[in-house]
């Protein structure tokens, strides 16, 4: 921005923008571009009487114009990442410890933040989402106006400053031929879960944090056939997907007198309550794994996703969540019931490079070993390529129903 003339100038200007948008009764989270508006008729009115002398000049008009918006209507020093495209996320360790995530890589920035402009960052990221945080409840997730997720934890929970993450809302694939073009699977194996979603196979994915688990629900979830009614959960709205009869639900936290809250497992009741064709769970990790099981089980096809390093590990812990719903829930029901409801799981990791990949894709043929489930293997990378194995899935007769010749399409070499 220009010169060293610096804050002080700035400050001054951003001191009138804010004080005609006050002035003016505007919400500026609500409608940047009236604050737009105002920081460039102050800049501009500036920048008249700079001709006359009486005040410094700005070498950057524009460039001060997008730091008022930023400041007033925006989130400050981290605008500038989170409008850049190629930032996934962005975290606060300190203030003087900002990093963000690129191409599946860390860095940390050159940004130095204060403690009041950390604790103003977070007061006002939370006052656009509607939610809150106080010593009774010293964390949340919240959605940002650009469809960002929050996550802050106050200090005393985190060691010496409030620990902010955001994950941005980044979306490079929309479709599986969308994958398939970023080299995340194959064409044979996009066209095969392109043929499960519309079989109504029951699909789990799952893969370490970052791993592009909710970019593959997405993905599948658009190949959903337009004629089904569609109903998810999730802790914050992240899913995004084209169709045409779909309910997107989000849990809600306790308000200040600790009453009125949301669970995800609440919703994931809820939604058998509303005619669905299929159910979708952002991601399960705790006891809601249960009710999403009875769900799959009673017919309802779904879709979900957990954290987990491979495939058949992704089966282990589902078995485990459900027991924390209460002392009368065993493996002894948990584990025949994943083996009856659970059709496909669909393992994605990170590459050394950061790219996001389909390693697996496990089909559960529904029988069960003692405390084991039977998995076999459909695809599987070797050498950083995804291959065709063996295996076959589950409920063959459904993929004829609709047509699809199952046992060539999967041996396709394309």
């Amino acid at each position: 921005m220009g010169t060293d003339l610096g804050i002080g100038l700035v400050e001054r200007l951003d001191a009138s923008v804010r004080e005609r948008v006050r002035r003016e009764g505007v919400d500026p989270q609500v409608d940047p571009a009236f604050v737009r508006r105002i920081a460039e008729t102050v800049v501009r009115e500036h920048d008249e009487r700079a001709l006359t002398g009486a005040v410094e000049t700005l070498d950057d008009s524009a460039g001060v114009v997008g730091e008022l918006v930023a400041r007033v209507a925006g989130f400050g020093p981290l605008q500038a990442l989170l409008e850049d495209p190629q930032i996934e996320e962005i975290w606060i360790n300190s203030p003087d410890r900002v990093f963000i995530a690129r191409a599946g890589r860390h860095e940390l920035t050159n940004l130095m933040l204060t403690r009041e402009q950390v604790d103003e960052l977070v007061e006002r990221m939370l006052k656009t989402s509607g939610r809150r945080i106080d010593l009774s409840r010293p964390f949340v997730d919240a959605m940002l106006p650009g469809g960002h997720r929050l996550h802050v934890v106050l200090d005393g929970i985190s060691r010496g400053f409030a620990a902010v993450n955001i994950r941005k809302f980044v979306m490079r694939a929309a479709r599986l031929g969308d994958l398939v073009d970023l080299g995340s699977l194959t064409p044979t194996a996009a066209a095969f879960l392109e043929a499960s979603v519309r079989a109504g196979l029951n699909i789990l994915i799952a893969g370490a944090t970052q791993a592009g688990k909710t970019t593959m629900l997405n993905c599948l979830a658009a190949a959903i056939p337009g004629g089904d009614r569609v109903i998810s959960a999730e802790e914050v709205w992240e899913l995004r997907f084209p169709h045409p009869d779909w309910v997107a639900l989000q849990c809600r936290q306790a308000g200040l007198e600790g009453t009125g809250e949301v669970t995800l497992r609440d919703l994931v009741k809820e939604s058998l309550r509303m005619r669905p064709s299929r159910i979708i769970v952002g991601e399960v990790r705790a006891e809601e794994a249960l009710d999403l099981l009875l769900a799959l089980n009673s017919g309802v096809p779904g879709m979900c996703t957990v954290h987990a390093n491979s495939g058949r590990e992704a089966l282990g812990k589902l078995a485990l969540l459900p027991l924390l719903a209460g002392e009368n829930i065993s493996s002894k029901f948990v584990v025949p019931t994943i083996a009856a409801s659970v059709d496909l799981v669909v393992h994605l990791g990170l590459d050394p490079s950061g790219a996001r990949r389909v390693n697996e894709i496990i089909a559960v043929p529904g029988r069960v070993e003692g405390d084991t489930i039977e998995t076999a293997t459909l695809f599987e990378r070797h050498d950083g390529e995804l291959r065709r194995a063996g295996g076959m899935p589950p409920r063959v007769e459904r993929y004829a129903h609709l047509g699809i010749d199952i046992h060539r399409l999967l041996n396709e070499v394309v």
